[in-house]
């Protein structure tokens, strides 16, 4: 119950993000309806990357008419502050508790500092769009994607980004913090909380960065299980021991955070189904407002 409650802070923290982005879009929606629709999102929080999210923009153009080109690009800046606040866990767990993992911290912000530059310096996204319109397949996607990087522009300005990686860092800690309530409570002794904000926050970054997995399923478990199991056995457990309590430290957690997610959020799009309808994925995306 501890570690579920702690996940749910976490949405309701990063609701708060959730409603500053909409508000920064000029996206009207009654409050109850914008956490709604925060927590449908969650029902497709098992896609690669977790981008499934994006159905949030489908609900928002069925209530209040916004195209998704303008508001699919609150879930790219979510997912972007997300992976910083990980980076930020990451550094202040792993590199106190395992320095020898700091090159996946650095080539991970360095993904990030390229990310940025393609959606926040103007002359780049416009370089991009340029190239895109030109490709026969995909050119009629320019305009769509000329408008979501303006939104994102709009949405990770310097002035939006420290608070935004802020609320991440502090709701993603609180898994991170779960993670360990569970770990902890499965050996005899002290398991380190900087470590085990360190293993959840990387082995999330991995499921992260490795897209083609949905979720970072078995990307983020495997990683997870091996690095609790190595911290137990250094706590002195033997082997298989140590290698049992850490898979079911890492299923647990997972029950309480992913899959509790994905349940919480069937039920949300459930109650949105029968406030406002079944979701409307057959209207041609605009681009414009």
């Amino acid at each position: 119950p501890a570690a579920m409650g702690l996940s749910f802070a976490n949405y309701l923290l990063r609701f708060l993000r959730w409603e500053r982005y909409r508000g920064l879009l000029g996206v009207r929606l009654d409050r109850k309806t914008s956490f709604l629709i925060h927590l449908s999102g969650l029902a497709l929080t098992v896609t690669p990357g977790k981008m499934g999210e994006a159905v949030k923009s489908v609900l928002i153009r069925q209530v209040e008419g916004s195209p998704l080109a303008r508001t699919a690009p609150i879930v790219v800046a979510e997912r972007f502050t997300d992976l910083l606040g990980f980076l930020v866990l990451v550094a202040v767990g792993g590199l106190a508790t395992a320095p020898e993992h700091a090159w996946v911290f650095w080539a991970t912000l360095g993904l990030c500092g390229v990310l940025l530059a393609i959606l926040a310096y103007e002359p780049m996204g416009k370089a991009t769009c340029s190239l895109l319109a030109r490709l026969p397949l995909i050119g009629g996607l320019a305009p769509a994607l000329g408008t979501a990087i303006t939104s994102t522009r709009t949405l990770m300005a310097p002035r939006e980004l420290p608070l935004a990686t802020l609320v991440a860092t502090i709701g993603w800690g609180l898994e991170c913090t779960a993670f360990w309530l569970i770990a902890n409570a499965l050996v005899p002794g002290e398991f380190p909380l900087l470590f085990g904000v360190y293993a959840f926050a990387i082995s999330a970054v991995a499921g992260a960065v490795v897209i083609v997995t949905p979720g970072g399923l078995g990307v983020t478990e495997g990683l997870l299980t091996a690095l609790t199991s190595t911290r137990y056995q250094s706590m002195g457990m033997p082997v298989a021991a140590a290698g049992g309590a850490a898979v079911s430290a890492t299923v647990l957690i997972r029950l309480c955070t992913l899959w509790f997610a994905m349940g919480l959020g069937l039920l949300a799009l459930g109650r949105f189904t029968r406030l406002h309808g079944a979701p409307d994925f057959s209207r041609a995306p605009q681009t414009s407002p």
